[in-house]
C-alpha cells in the first residue's frame, strides 16, 4: 500500500506518466547506457572505484529507462523505476540488482565512510552486465501485446 500511495503521488506531480512509446528516445538511453557501463570499466582499470560504481549503477538505470520509453512510460524518480521494474515487468531479481546498485552509488557518492575494493567493483560490473542483458531480453520480446498489457497494468497502480 505505501508503494502505491508514492506511486500516485507521482502520477498527481507528473513525475511518472504514460506517454506515446518511443523507439528514438528507447534507443538513445540504450546508448547512453552502453556508454556508462563501458566508462565504469575504463575507471575501474585506471582504478577510480568510486566513480566507476556511480557510472555502472547509471549504466543499469538508463537501460532500465530504455525500457520504460518503449513502452511509453515516463518515470522521474529512481526508487519509483524500481518499484516499476518489479510492479509491470515482474522482475524481482533484476530490481533487486538495480536496487543493490543505487544503494552502493549513493554510499560511494555521498559519503566517506566506506570500503570499497577492485573486488566489489568487479562485482558491480558483473552485475550491471547481467542487468543490462535482462532488460535487453524484456525489450527484444515487447510486442504490442505486451506493451499494451503493461500500459494497463501502469493504469490500475
Amino acid at each position: 500500500m505505501k508503494e502505491s500511495a508514492f506511486l500516485n503521488k507521482l502520477k498527481k506531480g507528473e513525475k511518472l506518466e504514460l506517454i506515446d512509446p518511443s523507439e528514438e528516445i528507447a534507443k538513445s538511453y540504450e546508448l547512453k547506457s552502453q556508454s556508462h557501463f563501458e566508462s565504469s570499466k575504463i575507471l575501474l582499470k585506471s582504478e577510480k572505484l568510486e566513480e566507476s560504481v556511480s557510472m555502472a549503477y547509471y549504466g543499469m538505470y538508463h537501460c532500465l529507462l530504455a525500457l520504460f520509453f518503449r513502452c511509453g512510460i515516463k518515470c522521474e524518480n529512481h526508487t519509483a523505476s524500481i518499484i516499476l521494474l518489479e510492479q509491470l515487468f515482474k522482475q524481482k531479481e533484476l530490481a533487486g540488482i538495480i536496487r543493490f546498485g543505487k544503494k552502493e552509488r549513493i554510499d560511494k557518492q555521498y559519503y566517506t565512510d566506506f570500503k570499497l575494493t577492485k573486488e566489489d567493483c568487479k562485482d558491480m560490473t558483473k552485475k550491471t552486465e547481467d542487468f543490462i542483458v535482462g532488460c535487453k531480453r524484456i525489450i527484444k520480446e515487447l510486442n504490442k501485446e505486451k506493451i499494451s498489457g503493461i500500459r494497463k497494468k501502469f493504469e490500475n497502480i
